[in-house]
Order: structure tokens, then C-alpha cells, then sequence
């Protein structure tokens, strides 16, 4: 084995202690510099993310709703209210579509609607109590960073658990889901133009749904990866609109 990784293995085997040491330390410690590194240091040693109900992990339950009884739970429903948020920003965007699509556009919020609670607004995402397929994390709990939405990978390697102590789960809140064909500049203006063009033609507004609700253009990303700047990406025309169905059709 490597020097790091005999290191790495006696601070697991005996955290408590070592934590207990750099505590010691950093109390006299007045070098910034090196306050940060002992401070890091009992911080990841510190956590405990293994567990998940409230009585075993009281501290990181600190400032939250009584209702919430484990992680996982408290977990999921941040990720359903990130995705509860996107719906309320498409339906907000009713009053400017054209007035003779707005009817039509506010069924296809209906049925987006209708689509995200059968799936329980994806809070599935980030809960680690879910199959590997549904969740953005390991069975421990730890998400990474999906890069900027113009790479494919994180050079800087961003990533946290949530679930190891109240403060991760705190700065977990400044990650985003952000839209890599953005909803706002994008995704939102072309689902409303296809509804006042559609000339008798279906909406693909599975398509839509896609593009706002579901990691098919979504990326999980630390804030330093979140670039606020023009993607210049579009929606693909080819699949805006689809042969009519006898069902959901949209008139």
C-alpha cells in the first residue's frame, strides 16, 4: 500500500482519536492557513453519514421541520421542491403566450403536472435509498459534479455528501440542476411557440417535459460549474411536434 493510503486507512480506523488531536491543535492554532486544513479535517472526520434516522443523527436535523424523521426523506423533498419550482416558473410564463394558445398551453401544464406527481416530482434523485439507476448518488450518499453545461467532465472533481452533517447538507442547497438547453431562454419560449403554431399539429410536450423535469437535460453541478451565461443551445424541431394521438390530444 501507498503512504497515502496507510494514512488514509489509520485516520478511519481511529477518527475519533485524530479528531480529538486536531481539535486540540487547532485551538492554539493561529496560522489561517493552517486553521483550514485541521478545521477540514475534523469536518470530514467528523460525519456521520451512514446514519439516517433523526434519533441516531440529531445534529443534522438542526433547523429543519419536525415532520421530516430520516435523511433520505428530508433529501427527497429538497430535490421535489427544486422540480416543484420549475413548474411553477412554466406555468407563470402563461400571461405571455399568445391568447389564442394560452388554453391549449395551460393543458399541457396539466398534464406535465399530472406526469410529475405520478413520479413523485423525481425526488428519487436525491435519495440514496434508491435504485442506482434513479439517483444522482452513491448508496452513501455522495453526489459529484457533472461539469458546466459544456463539458463532460468536473476538472476541479466537486463533490459532497449531503446526508455526512448539517453543515454539508446546508451547502448542498448552492448545487444546481441546471438546464443544459435552458428553460428560461429556451425551453419555456419554444413551448409556447409551438402551441401558438401548431396549425393543427400535436405538441410533443413529453419532449418538453423532458427537457425541464429529467436528467435527459438536466446536470447536477457544485455553483462554481453553474455558468449563468447564454448556452446558446435550442430545442431539436424535429421533435416538437407528433402525429396525433386519439388521446391528450392538445386542440
Amino acid at each position: 500500500a501507498s503512504d497515502i493510503e496507510l494514512l488514509l486507512g489509520i485516520c478511519c480506523m481511529r477518527r475519533w482519536a485524530v479528531v480529538e488531536v486536531a481539535r486540540t491543535l487547532l485551538a492554539d492554532e493561529q496560522a489561517p492557513g493552517r486553521q483550514r486544513l485541521l478545521a477540514d479535517l475534523i469536518h470530514n472526520l467528523s460525519e456521520n453519514s451512514q446514519a439516517e434516522g433523526k434519533e441516531q443523527d440529531q445534529a443534522w436535523f438542526e433547523g429543519l421541520q419536525s415532520r421530516f424523521k430520516s435523511k433520505s426523506s428530508y433529501m427527497r423533498y429538497s430535490c421535489e421542491c427544486r422540480i416543484r419550482g420549475y413548474l411553477r416558473e412554466v406555468s407563470s410564463f402563461t400571461p405571455n403566450v399568445h391568447p389564442t394558445a394560452r388554453d391549449a398551453y395551460k393543458r399541457i401544464v396539466d398534464l406535465m403536472s399530472d406526469k410529475l406527481k405520478s413520479a413523485n416530482y423525481n425526488g428519487c434523485y436525491f435519495d440514496r435509498r434508491e435504485e442506482e439507476a434513479a439517483r444522482l448518488c452513491t448508496a452513501e450518499g455522495w453526489f459529484s459534479c457533472q461539469a458546466t453545461f459544456d463539458r463532460a467532465e468536473c476538472p476541479c472533481k466537486h463533490s459532497i455528501n449531503p446526508y455526512s452533517n448539517r453543515e454539508s447538507r446546508i451547502l448542498f442547497s448552492t448545487w444546481n440542476l441546471d438546464h443544459i438547453i435552458e428553460k428560461k431562454r429556451a425551453v419555456v419560449p419554444e413551448l409556447a411557440e409551438a402551441v401558438k403554431t401548431r396549425d393543427g399539429r400535436e405538441v410533443n410536450w413529453e419532449y418538453f417535459y423532458r427537457l425541464l423535469f429529467t436528467m435527459e437535460n438536466l446536470k447536477l453541478v457544485h455553483i462554481a460549474c453553474h455558468k449563468k451565461t447564454n448556452h446558446n443551445l435550442s430545442c431539436d424541431k424535429t421533435k416538437i411536434y407528433r402525429k396525433r394521438k386519439k388521446t391528450q390530444e392538445i386542440s
